[in-house]
């Protein structure tokens, strides 16, 4: 039935966005009617960790709505929030692909979320079966993979300032309101991710606020869309994220 039976099974795709929507359509271009018949949906409140690292990894995510972040804490217990994700993936396929028994990652909701869920069995199944699916989802990790590393090794090389510059701007396209982000999180929270020390964050802050491209209010750090535009042409400038 295709692609009319996957909307029959899954109403809520028609009040996605239109990226979400073709996202998800792309993924299940292939998929057999007894796959999309094991689709479950499932309400994620923020905050919520619903993958753990090292927890058997028995059922693959896909977040068709909100935002997650993947974080680690294998340094000193540190939690360092290493990357965002706003495209659609199947969070546990790269296990699966690998042949790993637990997840390797641990994936947190920074926004109420709506995500869509299929046993590892079945997935199994059916990428088995799908060489054009198996193929795309290969080619989705191999993509991932890729981006995930040479920014970290771009951040890496990040002077402080720098690297708060690069999460108020991605901030900004993900959250601002009529023009403006109002980042209400405290230093601690922008620390994890940035994977920095809270001395440097406190220094990255003041630096850039003297410099004019955000505003403190109160414990509140402002962004309007002027500054944001210059933090963006100052990251561009020294790397070609963005």
């Amino acid at each position: 039935m295709g692609e009319r039976y996957l909307y029959q099974k899954c109403p809520f795709l028609k009040a996605l966005s239109q990226e979400k929507r073709e996202q998800f359509e792309i993924y299940f271009r292939t998929a057999p009617d007894w796959l999309i018949d094991s689709l479950v949906v499932e309400k994620i409140k923020k905050g919520t960790t619903f993958i753990r690292e090292n927890n058997p990894a028995d059922t693959i995510y896909f977040i068709v709505e909100g935002l997650i972040v993947a974080t680690d804490y294998r340094v000193l217990g540190v939690s360092y929030d290493f990357m965002q994700f706003q495209k659609m993936y199947a969070f546990g396929g790269m296990e699966f692909i690998m042949d790993l028994d637990v997840y390797k990652t641990s994936l947190r909701t920074v926004t109420d979320s709506i995500a869509v869920k299929i046993s590892r069995a079945m997935f199994e199944k059916w990428m088995y079966s799908d060489i054009k699916a198996l193929k795309y989802e290969s080619k989705l990790i191999g993509e991932y993979l890729l981006e995930q590393a040479r920014n970290e090794r771009i951040v890496l090389l990040m002077k402080g300032t720098d690297r708060l510059c690069l999460l108020l701007v991605y901030h900004y396209e993900q959250y601002q309101k009529n023009g403006i982000l109002c980042v209400k999180e405290g230093q601690k929270s922008l620390a994890d991710k940035t994977g920095m020390c809270l001395k440097s964050i406190n220094r990255a802050v003041k630096t850039l606020s003297e410099q004019g491209l955000i505003r403190k209010q109160g414990n509140k750090i402002l962004v309007e869309k002027r500054q944001y535009e210059e933090m963006k042409a100052l990251i561009s400038e020294k790397t070609d994220i963005g």
